[in-house]
């Protein structure tokens, strides 16, 4: 179906299911929009661990120091 197509079919609808034409279409768009999680600050605290000499310089590059 093309969107002319689509178009057309609206357009000769009247003003009282254009209503439903346009709560469906946002139902179709929560729709997709609810397949993407929003991620929340904080979701993936514990899930890393940093060891306390994180920072510290590494053996193989002591000459360099």
């Amino acid at each position: 179906m093309t969107t002319t197509i689509l178009i057309t079919k609206i357009s000769s609808l009247p003003p009282s299911l254009l209503k439903e034409v346009n709560d469906f279409v946002d139902f179709l768009k929560s729709k997709k929009k609810n397949n993407i999680k929003e991620r929340k600050f904080g979701c993936a605290k514990g899930m890393i661990l940093m060891h306390d000499d994180f920072d510290a310089p590494l053996e193989d590059f002591k000459e360099y120091l």
